[in-house]
This record gives C-alpha cells, sequence and structure tokens, in this order.
C-alpha cells in the first residue's frame, strides 16, 4: 500500500509502513530479531557486542519469551503512531522498556525484578546503562494508572502530540536494542 493510499504523506512514522505491513502479515520470528532482515521496528547493532556472564541462576527461555514481546509490543507502538493514538502508541513503549529490562533480569538473576512502575529505578535493578536508563525514565509517565490520574481518558491522544509520540518511540527502540544485545547474547 502507498503512503498517499493510507493518508501518509510522510509524518514520522513515514518509513514503517513497509515495515508494519511486514509484521502484521507475518508477526515476528527469533530469526528475524537476530539477524539484519529484522524489519526497523527491532534495531540490530552489529557494532555493539555485549560480553555478559549468564549465572546458574538464569531464564533464558523466559528471558527470550519476554524480550519477543518487547519486541511484539514495539510492533503495536509503531502501528498505534501510524493510526495516530499516540497515548496507545507510548503505554506500547512504556510496555517495551519494562519487559525489556525484566528480560535482562530474567536472564541475568532468573526472576523479574520487584519494583513501582519507575522505569529508571527498575533499568538500575538489572544494571542498564546510565543512557538506558535515561531513556527508561522518559517513558515512565505513561504507565495508565500513573497517566490518567492527571488526564481523563478522552484527552490522553489530545495531550499527546506525533512528534512526541515519535521520540518516545524513538526511545523503546533503543532500550529494546540493549536488551537485544544483552538476551541475545547469552
Amino acid at each position: 500500500m502507498s503512503q498517499m493510499q493510507n493518508g501518509n504523506h510522510g509524518g514520522p512514522n513515514a518509513g514503517n509502513e513497509d515495515d508494519l505491513q511486514q509484521l502484521l502479515e507475518r508477526g515476528v520470528s527469533l530469526h528475524d530479531l537476530q539477524t539484519e532482515t529484522a524489519p526497523s521496528a527491532f534495531p540490530v547493532d552489529q557494532d555493539e557486542e555485549t560480553t555478559e556472564e549468564v549465572s546458574p541462576d538464569t531464564d533464558v527461555q523466559g528471558a527470550l519469551g519476554l524480550y519477543a514481546e518487547a519486541a511484539q509490543d514495539m510492533a503495536t507502538a509503531s502501528l498505534e503512531l501510524s493510526l495516530g493514538r499516540h497515548f496507545a502508541c507510548v503505554d506500547y513503549c512504556n510496555q517495551v522498556a519494562e519487559k525489556a529490562a525484566q528480560a535482562v533480569s530474567l536472564l541475568r538473576s532468573g526472576r523479574r525484578s520487584r519494583y513501582d512502575h519507575d522505569l529508571r529505578a527498575l533499568a538500575a535493578l538489572v544494571g542498564a546503562p546510565e543512557d538506558v536508563q535515561v531513556e527508561m525514565e522518559r517513558l515512565t509517565p505513561f504507565h495508565p494508572e500513573a497517566f490518567y490520574a492527571d488526564t481523563p481518558p478522552e484527552e490522553a491522544d489530545n495531550v499527546i502530540s506525533a512528534e512526541q509520540a515519535s521520540s518516545y518511540v524513538q526511545s523503546a527502540r533503543k532500550i529494546l536494542r540493549w536488551a537485544r544485545n544483552v538476551v541475545l547474547s547469552a
């Protein structure tokens, strides 16, 4: 489907249309997440190397499964952005961050880390680098319980612009790349 056919004329998500179509038609496989053929919704950094030691108290399968959920949520966030549902988009970005960090927690300790929806605190608990902690802090306000405390649900999409939502998608992608390098190197 061309950008003109679906009404998208080059907005912040114009480059993702083909990736979204591909994801909707065939989904995401572990192979996609590990190769350079992955859609841009799941960026692959070949330059970054992670040499993580995995403890005996690890849950590799759980970590891979939760990482896959985070990757699916990343695709959904991009789709929500393309539909103009900005709060839904950033809510999914919040979920990407949480699931990505919890996947690292499962890998490193064999269990999920306890936290109170403060994504920066969760990032620190799982040993994320400072730049990832900053990105996770940006997404903390979009947990629905916290967001709806100050914003009525019917106004949620109007409070967040497409440009803001797009920047939060970029934050979630950075977090997902970090988690990918940790989880898939195990």
